[in-house]
């Protein structure tokens, strides 16, 4: 069985939502499994001295206007949400709750609340939204509201963005295909490459 991809990426990232609605069909194309790791980019920036895209001078502005050019590239739905850049706390705890028990339903979860924040301008960072795009997809909200409490899961997030910064992950998304790293949306098509040819 090929290795599979590792797919790290945060809930407030654009770049990381297209990916998203990619990533599961690409690995589909080429035999591979996918992993989905959800991180917090607030964490990653601290150790590598990053900060969010809309905050840095000219840069920001034109971050604006590539996110949209990227979305219609990718056939996607996609507008830049009113509180931008947010917290992905609750997401993330969540996704990984999930995940321990029903896999394809985290990653539901994951395209669900990435559609709710850039296409419908949800803020996810609030817990209620959270737990809303949850119930919408058929999950327990009593149940993941307790686990988001849960000490074991809040440690969880915390194990998975330390493997991902010591795997040297500084940004979202970044995929990992036996043991090559592709970062950023733009670099599909070069990780579909190596996928169907190899190293070059």
């Amino acid at each position: 069985m090929p290795n599979p991809i590792d797919f790290y990426f945060d809930f407030s990232s654009p770049y990381g939502y297209f990916a998203a609605e990619k990533m599961d069909a690409i690995g589909a194309q080429y035999g591979r499994a996918v992993n989905w790791h959800p991180i917090l980019l607030g964490a990653v920036f601290k150790v590598s001295g990053q900060q969010p895209l809309l905050n840095i001078p000219m840069k920001g502005d034109y971050a604006k206007h590539d996110m949209l050019r990227c979305a219609r590239w990718f056939g996607l739905p996609f507008n830049i949400p009113s509180k931008f850049p947010i917290g992905s706390i609750a997401p993330c705890r969540a996704f990984y709750w999930l995940h321990d028990q029903d896999a394809a339903l985290a990653k539901k979860f994951a395209l669900a609340v990435y559609r709710a924040y850039f296409v419908d301008d949800q803020d996810i960072s609030a817990l209620e939204v959270a737990l809303n795009v949850a119930v919408s997809i058929g999950i327990d909200k009593a149940a993941l509201t307790a686990a988001l409490n849960d000490a074991a899961v809040k440690e969880r997030v915390k194990h998975e963005v330390d493997t991902a910064i010591a795997r040297n992950v500084f940004g979202s998304p970044y995929m990992i295909v036996d043991g090559e790293s592709f970062w950023g949306a733009d670099r599909l098509d070069q990780m579909e490459r190596w996928l169907e040819k190899g190293p070059w």
